[in-house]
């Protein structure tokens, strides 16, 4: 069995439920917006939803950047096999990045 016709079922499951949420998020917030008859409840809800997505973001760029550090560090030791070392190193990395964010998205609020 190869990489491809592994990965190649997983995308699409992947494709499939985003999809499925996106439509299903979408509905509910037509339905919502149709119901309620205050304006300030669907400014609150976008203004929400937006600073949700910037914290997304923010939070995997911090990671991100945390994990580039991990295989600097990785190169930069010389490390070619996988050991458990390498393994601690990607996730102190990525539990450092998580913490970071975390605090940066606090001081944001």
């Amino acid at each position: 069995m190869s990489i491809d016709s592994t990965l190649i079922p997983i995308s699409l499951f992947v494709c499939i439920a985003y999809a499925i949420k996106s439509v299903v998020d979408a509905r509910v917030r037509r339905q919502m917006f149709s119901a309620s008859q205050s304006g300030e409840l669907v400014t609150s809800v976008l203004q929400g939803e937006e600073l949700r997505r910037r914290h997304a973001s923010l939070r995997w760029g911090v990671i991100l950047i945390a994990l580039a550090i991990g295989f600097g560090i990785i190169q930069a030791l010389g490390w070619e096999e996988l050991s458990a070392g390498m393994i601690a190193v990607l996730a102190g990395a990525t539990g450092l990045g998580n913490l970071v964010s975390f605090a940066i998205s606090r001081r944001l609020q």
